[in-house]
């Protein structure tokens, strides 16, 4: 694999992500929270508990789990208007939440859960590219800072996760496989890709389109496996913001 790259943000190699920090419990009234910042991108997760359940799980002692996304107007330079002005959420608004919660969902057990609902609400700062796969990053550490909360009060026996989950974009640009792409280099991608993985690298989702050019085969297992090491390091910095 390849790590010669085109001049990117913070020196990288093809193969570096940007500075990722991670500070958990940044929001005091939140069951559990993280301000996550990759490189320019920074987004709040937060984490909040309800001791109910969607009607379609009453009754079923089942817990359930559910994501929200949002970007504030002034995240990207041009203010962007808040869904609640035009009634109702965007498309894309729509797909990235959907996406966060599928993958926290990956590694819950909702029998451990219980009859309860964990709200991870994710809120765009500052957008530079990759803010759906840092929301997932992020909002893995604020759901298990929540169900580590839930454990203290008593709640839980157990934190009821089987895993964990982190997310990376990754993309060809120029030619050259490269991993978490910021904004510049998403808008001139021939290929974009968001990969969500296990900690223990299981893929549990992966979202690639070709802009101009179809994927190979070749590229995609480049891509595949530059997202797998980066995961590995963001798992790193989960584990160092969920110590304790």
């Amino acid at each position: 694999m390849t790590t010669q790259a085109p001049a990117r943000s913070y020196g990288r190699t093809a193969d570096g992500l940007r500075p990722v920090v991670i500070e958990p419990g940044f929001v005091r009234t939140a069951t559990g929270s993280a301000l996550i910042s990759a490189g320019e991108t920074r987004v709040i997760c937060t984490a909040s508990v309800e001791e109910s359940v969607p009607k379609f799980l009453a009754g079923k002692g089942r817990g359930w789990v559910t994501a929200e996304y949002g970007m504030l107007p002034a995240s990207t330079g041009e203010r962007k208007r808040r869904d609640v002005t035009r009634g109702r959420p965007d498309g894309r608004t729509v797909e990235i939440q959907r996406l966060i919660g599928r993958s926290l969902r990956g590694v819950i057990d909702f029998d451990a859960l219980g009859e309860r609902t964990i709200y991870v609400d994710c809120d765009v700062l500052q957008a530079d590219g990759g803010t759906r796969c840092a929301s997932i990053t992020g909002g893995f550490v604020a759901l298990q800072l929540a169900c580590k909360a839930l454990v203290e009060q008593g709640l839980l026996e157990s934190i009821p996760l089987s895993g964990s989950v982190a997310a990376v974009s990754a993309g060809v640009v120029d030619g050259v496989p490269l991993l978490d792409l910021d904004y510049a280099e998403d808008s001139t991608a021939e290929v974009d890709a968001n990969v969500v993985m296990t900690g223990d690298g299981g893929l549990v989702e992966v979202q690639a389109t070709a802009e101009r050019t179809p994927l190979s085969r070749a590229h995609l297992d480049d891509l595949l496996a530059l997202a797998a090491a980066g995961i590995a390091e963001l798992r790193i910095a989960q584990q160092a913001a969920t110590a304790g």
